[in-house]
């Protein structure tokens, strides 16, 4: 009798540890995901730290391009600290540089060459601008190259792109929108020619206006809400996917079966082996074997998921 309370004490002990393993693991990865949530909401406000000082110390305060040209040396800058930050909160890697030089391209993407063109003059979204870079380096879209526009006059493109001619004469001359028949034709017969496509093209982190001095500073701060309630969005993700569930409480409930169902089975055999010569078992034998076999594996069930909800769903220790 005491041989077979120890071997029930022990199977108790084993489908708890076997359940308090499950629900250590679940916790560890917890504090791992917020321990390196933390480590990536660091590294994307200085991100936004290192585009920040750059902006108002080396563009600003230098006057760097002048009244005209300013806001596209910020809108270089910016687009690399706003997307590395954005990526970087998310865990993924900062991707973007910054080269900062006389060449072709203004920044480098995963070894993709971007040209960036904000340019409001004339009405035509940055296109011209695009047009007049194509000519002073014809091989740059072969080569592999991109250009950036402001996000705002990219979808303004694709809407105009998307547009019916019917359609776009209906267009009202005092629409907040700022649409115009006449830009929709300049658009549609830009993209005519083929020289261009809208694949060649793809829409800044950052508007036009947003990257004016006198806008850059809330559009930074803006960013850096953004990426602490993405930090926020993170660390709760990691938890709601922490919490128990049916599919690991189904988990425990299998394995406590297995435990005392094959623990019942060995000790029966043995009990049974006591009294007569194992090739003298009977199928009467089997089937009281079984019997308590089955019995063993209904109880570990049910201690099994009796534990794992007293656990993770009550105050139960």
């Amino acid at each position: 009798m005491n041989v077979e309370r120890t071997i029930k004490s022990g199977q108790e002990q084993a489908v708890a540890a076997w359940i308090n393993h499950l629900n250590q693991v679940r916790l560890d990865e917890l504090f791992e995901a917020w321990r390196q949530q933390d480590i990536n909401l660091e590294q994307a406000q200085d991100s936004l730290d290192e585009a920040r000082k750059l902006i108002f110390e080396q563009i600003i305060a230098r006057d760097r391009g002048g009244l005209k040209g300013m806001h596209g040396f910020i809108a270089e800058v910016a687009e690399v600290g706003v997307r590395n930050a954005r990526n970087l909160v998310n865990g993924m890697p900062a991707d973007t540089e910054w080269i900062n030089n006389n060449g072709p391209a203004d920044l480098i993407r995963n070894g993709i060459q971007i040209q960036q063109k904000f340019v409001q003059s004339g009405g035509k979204l940055s296109l011209n601008a695009v047009e007049e870079h194509l000519k002073k380096y014809p091989d740059f879209l072969k080569d592999g190259g991109k250009y950036q526009i402001p996000k705002d006059y990219f979808e303004k493109i694709q809407r105009y792109l998307a547009m019916t001619q019917e359609e776009a004469k209906l267009i009202s001359s005092d629409n907040a929108d700022g649409l115009s028949y006449k830009q929709w034709a300049w658009v549609q017969n830009f993209f005519k020619s083929g020289e261009i496509s809208i694949n060649d093209l793809e829409p800044s982190q950052n508007a036009y206006v947003s990257v004016q001095s006198g806008n850059i500073d809330n559009t930074l701060n803006d960013v850096q809400n953004e990426i602490e309630e993405t930090h926020h969005d993170q660390q709760e993700a990691a938890y709601e996917q922490s919490k128990p569930s049916f599919a690991e409480g189904a988990k425990a409930t299998a394995i406590a079966a297995v435990i005392e169902g094959g623990t019942a089975f060995v000790t029966e055999v043995v009990k049974k082996r006591k009294e007569k010569d194992f090739r003298s078992f009977s199928e009467d034998d089997w089937i009281e074997i079984l019997g308590k076999t089955g019995i063993g594996t209904l109880r570990g069930g049910v201690r099994g998921s009796s534990i794992y909800v007293m656990s993770n769903y009550t105050a139960t220790p």
